[in-house]
């Protein structure tokens, strides 16, 4: 029963407090553009401390998270991560489903943050299209996030990577920070019930580059499944 009030109680602070944050970044998209990046990552601190303190979700984080150009991989569990990421990066340039792009009014905010649209149907050209993207924000300064699963994963499941992970770490040439995710173990994906505990972001052995791909996929791949 708590867990069910809890689950309901950040339905509604955290929805309602959301569409308050989209439409502040519509308004001062039209005014200070580079406003939204900031507003972006307000949202993320406020779902991070409605989760802390209705759900009981405490973030912790194993290793050290390096900072720099590097092409980051997590493991995706739930919605948890999609959002928190903000509050582990500086203007992360994260990854995401192009159809998330076309939801009203966040999709408008989701375009002017820099999110990078990504067409898992598209073959050759959408690498290509992802890879400029992705060296885009790598050139000013930003964080290049991916989840190479190319969906949310029930935990203890470990799918096999995307064909894209392999041509974009060859093409990128950037090193590889691996991050495992668990938490799909308190908030599953398509649940409504939320459950306390903790959720750990577990950072892997960089991964170089110029390995080959089987190497470099099977590197990530156990890493990002570290906490399975």
């Amino acid at each position: 029963m708590i867990t069910a009030i809890r689950s309901l109680l950040f339905m509604l602070v955290f929805y309602s407090g959301s569409l308050l944050f989209v439409l502040s970044a519509l308004l001062f998209a039209w005014i200070a553009p580079t406003s939204v990046q900031r507003i972006a990552t307000g949202w993320s601190r406020f779902h991070r401390a409605s989760a802390r303190w209705l759900l009981g979700q405490k973030v912790v984080v194993e290793g050290d998270l390096p900072q720099g150009p590097y092409l980051y991989i997590l493991k995706h569990e739930s919605m948890f991560e999609t959002i928190d990421l903000l509050c582990l990066f500086d203007r992360p340039a994260i990854g995401a489903k192009r159809e998330l792009l076309d939801i009203p009014l966040w999709g408008e905010i989701a375009r002017r943050y820099g999110l990078i649209p990504i067409e898992r149907t598209a073959g050759a050209s959408a690498l290509r299209a992802l890879r400029v993207s992705a060296k885009a924000a790598s050139a000013q300064g930003r964080a290049v996030c991916l989840f190479p699963e190319g969906t949310r994963v029930p935990h203890g499941e470990a799918p096999p990577l995307k064909a894209g992970f392999a041509g974009l770490y060859s093409l990128l040439g950037l090193p590889v920070v691996p991050i495992a995710v668990d938490s799909g173990r308190v908030s599953p994906r398509g649940k409504f019930l939320k459950h306390a505990g903790v959720i750990t972001y577990k950072v892997g052995e960089i991964v170089p580059v110029g390995l080959d791909r089987k190497d470099a996929e099977a590197r990530v791949h156990a890493a990002i499944n570290a906490l399975n």
